[in-house]
């Protein structure tokens, strides 16, 4: 065994939590951060995401505090107006930029990639390069509690028959000139995989969609890093929140208002992971009507899919392409501080590196503050697959703000980072529509909260 390592803060997890939360412990203290993976290389599960992926939301809401991802504005293409969106190589070559040029150059963080550890220390090599003691002096982190299930390291869910051609969503370039596609899923990867076809040409015909589910999502032109655009949504959230008497109400008249998207005006979703969507996408997905609705595929035979609602009749040759894995896993909020110990997770809803920079922002200023006081300033807000649920996360995610954003230091840093959705800078304050937007959401926050508890408690 090689000779134990003592260091501050043990990270295991190297994905966009373990990064966002070290990246804050550099800038906020003098600690010593041993960072470790299972993967050579940084950025979690972007390592092995598919070639044509790109950040569902805008680039500047991504990454770490002390280093934009990006900040650009579109300037042409379908998205001209809006920021720009990173692809996966460019995340993977920041993240890897961000380990050489900051972390690793301070001299304050070792990064042990290729390494599997347990919550006591000890890190094995996964080359069989023997094992080592790691000693934290102050805490473990757990930065992988809600990591991603993804298609690449997944196995379908579903059986496949011999002589059925089935494939990740990464290997479908490779099959991209197939005659016929199944594609299974109903999240953001089935999206992005339909998308990713359409734009090259692929015929709509040519589609069989199998979507369990329909899901809900954000029009990402209202999710922007422009106080006036966000601040502006989230009004518009807390208005239909104090009004609506149901959660389907609540999520038909965000609709109304140019917030939510759904691919069918016929089909009331009942998911609701909510990543964001273009509209010129929408009009894309919405050109594939082969959609079969009978539940989750069970097996795929040649020329027929077997699900719960029945069978269905595909081409004898179609490609069937796996989208169906869990993504970030539903496991239940847990306090993020306990004795000697934390465990990363988003502490306002669906911005996982601002969380993860806020609770290492709080850990490097409150060395003295119990854990109890920090678990109240920064609850942990649950993730989210029914709309119910989604309301659920709001409710908790806005009561979460409050607090942090009642410490007067934790405010003043959230307004300098742009992964703060929320953030509003001096200069901004000056412009009227930021000040209407402001005003517009304090006069409606209360009842807002108030609409969404009732709402996530109701039965039915």
């Amino acid at each position: 065994m090689a000779a134990p390592l003592d260091t501050d803060y043990l990270v295991i997890g190297a994905g966009a939590s373990g990064m966002a939360f070290t990246d804050a412990l550099l800038d906020h203290s003098d600690a010593h951060v041993t960072l470790v993976d299972r993967r050579t290389a940084v950025g979690g599960h972007w390592v092995d995401a598919y070639p044509f992926v790109r950040l569902h939301q805008a680039s500047p809401f991504y990454g770490v505090a002390s280093t934009p991802l990006g900040g650009a504005i579109q300037a042409s293409g379908p998205e001209a107006g809006l920021h720009e969106r990173a692809t996966g190589p460019e995340v993977c070559a920041y993240y890897d930029r961000v380990l050489r040029e900051r972390f690793e150059a301070s001299g304050r963080v070792t990064f042990l990639g290729g390494h599997e550890v347990d919550d006591g220390g000890t890190v094995v090599a996964l080359d069989g390069g023997g094992t080592r003691q790691v000693r934290a002096r102050r805490r473990v982190v757990d930065a992988r509690y809600l990591s991603p299930e993804i298609p690449a390291l997944t196995p379908p869910p579903f059986d496949v028959a011999d002589g059925v051609a089935c494939v990740p969503v990464g290997g479908l370039p490779a099959v991209a000139d197939a005659d016929a596609f199944v594609i299974v899923g109903s999240g953001k990867t089935a999206t992005d995989a339909i998308v990713w076809l359409l734009s090259r040409g692929t015929d709509p015909e040519a589609i069989t969609w199998v979507r369990p589910r329909d899901p809900w999502m954000l029009d990402r032109a209202t999710v922007q890093p422009d106080p006036a655009v966000f601040l502006s949504m989230a009004a518009a959230l807390m208005e239909s929140a104090a009004s609506a008497r149901t959660v389907d109400a609540f999520f038909h008249r965000l609709e109304d208002d140019g917030v939510m998207l759904r691919l069918d005006p016929a089909v009331t979703p009942t998911m609701a992971r909510v990543p964001t969507l273009g509209r010129w996408e929408l009009d894309l997905l919405r050109t594939v009507t082969d959609v079969v609705r009978a539940g989750h595929l069970r097996r795929a035979l040649p020329g027929r899919l077997v699900l719960d609602g029945g069978d269905v009749r595909v081409p004898q040759d179609a490609v069937v392409v796996h989208c169906a894995a869990a993504g970030l896993r539903m496991r239940p909020a847990v306090p993020i501080w306990s004795p000697g110990r934390m465990v990363l997770q988003p502490v306002r809803a669906g911005f996982p590196c601002f969380g993860a920079a806020l609770t290492g922002f709080v850990e490097a200023t409150r060395a003295d503050v119990p854990d109890a006081a920090k678990n109240a300033l920064c609850p942990a807000t649950p993730l989210f697959s029914t709309p119910r649920d989604w309301v659920g996360a709001q409710a908790e995610g806005a009561r979460a703000g409050r607090a942090f954003m009642a410490d007067p230091d934790v405010a003043r840093w959230s307004h300098t980072t742009s992964l703060n959705p929320s953030r509003v800078t001096p200069q901004d304050r000056e412009r009227p529509e930021v000040q209407e937007a402001v005003g517009r959401l304090r006069s409606v926050t209360d009842a807002g909260v108030r609409g969404l508890t009732r709402l996530a408690a109701a039965p039915g």
